[in-house]
C-alpha cells in the first residue's frame, strides 16, 4: 500500500464517505478534465481491501474485458467461526436470492441452491486459533455474497457477518438501531471479517499484482 493509498483509506474512514464519492474528490482534476471513475471489481459494503478502479474510458474497457474473460485473479482473507478439519476445500454449490424459493426478511439475502447460477470458492486454512480460524478464499466465479454463502454453507460462517452468521435478526437489528452494545455480545466485530488481500490482472501485456495485508480489526481476532 503506497503512502497516497493509506492516507485516501484515512480519509474514507474518519469521514465516512462512501469509496464512489471519495474517488471522485480524490480524481477530481482528471474527472474534471475528461476522464471518469469506474470500479472495475466491487466489494461487499462491509468487506475491506482492494479495489480495483480505472480513471479513463479506455482503461475501464481493457479492464473490463479482462474481468469478462476471467482473468483476474482475486484472493480474500476470512476470520470464520469454528475450526475446520480440512486444510483445504472447495465448495461448488450454486447460489440464488433466497426469497425466490423460501421465505427470508432479507432481501437481498442469497443461498444454496441447486436452481441457482454455478459458482466455485476454494477455501485454505492459513491458522487454527481456537473458537476461529484465519482462511484463504479464492473465488472463481463472482457471485453475490459467494465467499459468505459458502462459508457458511460447509459450516464456518464469517465472524460478524450479519446475514450469514447465524442469526438474520442481526442485520435487521442493525439497520434499525445501528450498533449496539447487545450487537457487539453476539457478533464480536462490527462487520463480517472479509478482506480482499490480493488481485493479480493483466495490464498492457504485462501481469500486476496488488497485496494488501491483514487489516488490525481481523488480527485482532486471532490473538
Amino acid at each position: 500500500m503506497s503512502a497516497d493509498t493509506a492516507i485516501f483509506d484515512e480519509f474514507l474512514h474518519s469521514t465516512g464517505t462512501p469509496l464512489w464519492h471519495g474517488l471522485h474528490e480524490l480524481l477530481a482534476y482528471e474527472v474534471a478534465t475528461g476522464g471518469q471513475v469506474s470500479l472495475i471489481n466491487r466489494l461487499d459494503r462491509e468487506t475491506s481491501g482492494i479495489t480495483l478502479v480505472a480513471k479513463n474510458a479506455g482503461a475501464a474497457r481493457e479492464l473490463g474485458k479482462a474481468m469478462q474473460a476471467r482473468l483476474l485473479h482475486k484472493e480474500y482473507f476470512a476470520v470464520v467461526q469454528g475450526t475446520p478439519l480440512w486444510d483445504t476445500a472447495c465448495c461448488a454449490e450454486p447460489i440464488l436470492r433466497m426469497e425466490e424459493v423460501a421465505q427470508t426478511r432479507i432481501h437481498v439475502r442469497q443461498c444454496c441452491h441447486p436452481a441457482g447460477k454455478n459458482c466455485r470458492t476454494e477455501f485454505e486454512v492459513l491458522r487454527r486459533c481456537g473458537a476461529v480460524s484465519l482462511l484463504r478464499c479464492c473465488p472463481h466465479t463472482g457471485r453475490m455474497h459467494q465467499i459468505r454463502v459458502h462459508a457458511a454453507y460447509m459450516g464456518f460462517p464469517l465472524v460478524g457477518d450479519k446475514i450469514y452468521g447465524g442469526d438474520e435478526s442481526c442485520y435487521l437489528d442493525f439497520i434499525t438501531t445501528g450498533w449496539t452494545d447487545d450487537l457487539a455480545r453476539r457478533l464480536v466485530l462490527p462487520r463480517h471479517a472479509l478482506h480482499a488481500c490480493r488481485l493479480v490482472f493483466p495490464w498492457q501485456g504485462r501481469e500486476i499484482v496488488v497485496e494488501s495485508p491483514l487489516p488490525a480489526d481481523m488480527a485482532a481476532l486471532l490473538v
